[in-house]
């Protein structure tokens, strides 16, 4: 590779790290609301926190903007004519997987938000868009479904996050092993940042969603 092509590439990700940084969820609090969300309801920065403290408003915004935010990160491969997706597909997305999740570790520790983020499942929502749509539409599916079941946010993206692997690998029959091993990685990282979701779903004590009924149980 050129060492031209590399340090556009490294810039390019350090680009996409910082559009994951804005704090979408801090911000739109904070300049809207005066609240600083981090300091109610679970404490986290992501859209979830934004609907159960501020409101479908303000929770829409966040989470529309968080998923921009994976979304635009990986495009941004589009800035390197170099890294042609006809000849080229699976070095084009392993560069979009390279940006996406930069976005994604920006989300989780934004430097403009002293490093404390939220959980990502949005923004690397965004950037699964940009990479495999029919995918993210059957995660979205799942996601729909079990939350319209279960009311619980965090069980409904776990379960997401499980499928989008099994569909790579069973539905669409995918080969790319970077792309297969994000997805695999991708369902352990939900799992492992929804450790005290689960936690609290086994105890029965998990938050309810006000998303899809007026009412709301603790």
């Amino acid at each position: 590779m050129p060492m031209l092509l590399e340090l556009q590439i490294l810039a390019l990700a350090v680009l996409a790290y910082l559009l994951g940084s804005i704090p979408s969820a801090v911000w739109v609090g904070e300049a809207f609301y005066g609240i600083d969300v981090r300091d109610h309801g679970s404490g986290n920065s992501g859209a979830t926190n934004t609907f159960r403290v501020l409101g479908k408003k303000a929770g829409s915004g966040v989470l529309a903007m968080d998923v921009l935010k994976g979304f635009t990160a990986a495009c941004l491969v589009c800035f390197l004519p170099e890294i042609n997706p006809i000849l080229n597909k699976t070095w084009f997305i392993n560069v979009q997987l390279l940006f996406g999740l930069s976005a994604v570790i920006g989300h989780l520790f934004p430097i403009f938000a002293g490093f404390k983020g939220g959980k990502g499942i949005a923004t690397l929502f965004g950037m699964l868009i940009a990479i495999h749509w029919l995918s993210a539409a059957i995660c979205v599916l799942i996601f729909i479904s079990i939350l319209f079941l279960t009311r619980f946010v965090s069980l409904s993206s776990i379960a997401a996050a499980i499928v989008f692997p099994v569909s790579l690998i069973w539905i669409f029959k995918r080969h790319e092993p970077l792309f297969i091993a994000f997805g695999i990685c991708a369902a352990l990282m939900v799992v492992l940042t929804h450790r005290k979701n689960i936690h609290r779903l086994l105890n029965g004590n998990e938050n309810k969603a006000r998303l899809l009924r007026k009412h709301f149980k603790h």
